[in-house]
C-alpha cells in the first residue's frame, strides 16, 4: 500500500514568493525559517514546496495521479496569482514509500544470515527493524519482527510490487516464511 509519493516539477519561471504568499490562500512563507513557500491542498491531501527558482516538490500524495492533480492545482493557483507559467510542468517521481505485511512474524536474526551481511543492517539495540538494501529494483526495505515492512526509494509502483515479491520469495525459499 503506497503511503507517500514525493515528486518534483519545474514551473519554468522565477517566483516572487513574498507576492505569492499574499495571493495564494493558506500559503505559508517564512524565509527566516525555510526558503520555500508551503502550499497545502485538502484534495488531494498534499503539501507542495515552491522555491524562488520555480522548482517545486509535492509530498503526501497516495498515488501518482494524485501528485499530477496536486501539481496541476498548484500551477493553476500560481497562474491565478498573476505568474505566467507557459506550459504544464513535467512531474518526476523522486520517491515512493509503501508498506506491506508478510502476515506472519519473522526471525530477523535468521534473515540477516539469509540475505547476506553486505546488503543488510540489523542492530536491534539501535533500531528494531532490519534494513535491507535491494539492488534490483533499487529500494530500501525496513523489515520488522511482526512481518510488517516499509519499502522506500521506488520511483514506480511496480518497483514496490517487484521488491516485496522478491523479498517474500527469498524468505520462502530459505524456509523463513511458513505461508
Amino acid at each position: 500500500m503506497i503511503q507517500n509519493v514525493v515528486a518534483s516539477a519545474n514551473l519554468g519561471t522565477e517566483l516572487d514568493l513574498g507576492m505569492l504568499v499574499l495571493s495564494m490562500e493558506g500559503a505559508e512563507y517564512d524565509p527566516e525559517t525555510f526558503p520555500g513557500l508551503i502550499y497545502r491542498l485538502k484534495q488531494p491531501k498534499t503539501a507542495t514546496l515552491l522555491f524562488r527558482s520555480g522548482k517545486l516538490v509535492c509530498t503526501g500524495a497516495k498515488t501518482i495521479d494524485h501528485v499530477q492533480l496536486a501539481v496541476d492545482k498548484v500551477t493553476d493557483a500560481v497562474r491565478k496569482a498573476g505568474v505566467h507559467v507557459e506550459k504544464t510542468p513535467i512531474v518526476e517521481v523522486q520517491n515512493i514509500v509503501a508498506s506491506s505485511d508478510l502476515e506472519q512474524p519473522v526471525n530477523l536474526a535468521s534473515i540477516v544470515i539469509t540475505l547476506g551481511l553486505e546488503r543488510v543492517e540489523y542492530e536491534p539495540e539501535v533500531f528494531p527493524g532490519l534494513v535491507y538494501r535491494m539492488d534490483s529494483p533499487k529500494v530500501v526495505m525496513l523489515l520488522f519482527g511482526s512481518g510488517r515492512l516499509v519499502c522506500t526509494g521506488a520511483r514506480k509502483p511496480v518497483d514496490v510490487e517487484v521488491a516485496v515479491g522478491k523479498l517474500t520469495e527469498e524468505l520462502r525459499s530459505a524456509d523463513l516464511l511458513t505461508r
